[in-house]
């Protein structure tokens, strides 16, 4: 899809990534470690990668501590409905400004690919501090669909936007 007005010469971004498991090791995480390829493979910088158990105040003390030094954190796990996934309530009352559009593309697009289970994410992205926070489904799957049509596409635009 052809870009309204193209961003000028690559800038790098600082990423942060996360991921919110009750069970998953850095051995086990294949959802972090393909976010962290995805970035790298197009030339971002990562500057923090961490494992957190699915408790609320961790997850948002984490958030807290890392968005002060980086462009952007991208979060995998805890966005569905079950009592253990918390990732959302932990980080959308810390967001400034929430990208909607975020979400209902995403949604959108899990709908095409495994149906109506799609409306169960509570995937979103907003911005906290000046650094953009997207919350991802813990699916490599849907790590996938995120950073390959959403992500990695708009990355450098938003963070441009929110540094100017």
């Amino acid at each position: 899809m052809p870009l309204p007005h193209p961003d000028p010469e690559f800038r790098p971004a600082m990423c942060g990534v996360i991921t919110v498991s009750d069970t998953r090791s850095v051995d086990t995480d294949k959802s972090g470690q393909l976010i962290k390829a995805k970035l790298k493979e197009v030339g971002h910088r990562l500057d923090a990668y961490r494992l957190v158990k699915d408790e609320p105040d961790k997850i948002a003390a984490l958030v807290k501590q890392l968005a002060p030094s980086v462009d952007v954190i991208i979060s995998n796990g805890g966005t569905g409905i079950a009592p253990r996934d918390t990732t959302y309530d932990a980080v959308s009352t810390l967001l400034e400004k929430e990208i909607p559009g975020f979400g209902e593309i995403f949604r959108q697009l899990s709908y095409a690919e495994i149906g109506a289970r799609a409306m169960a994410s509570r995937a979103t992205a907003g911005v906290y501090k000046s650094t953009l926070i997207f919350l991802l489904p813990g699916s490599s799957n849907a790590v996938r669909l995120a950073m390959d049509a959403l992500i990695l596409p708009e990355l450098q635009h938003l963070v441009r936007q929110l540094k100017s």
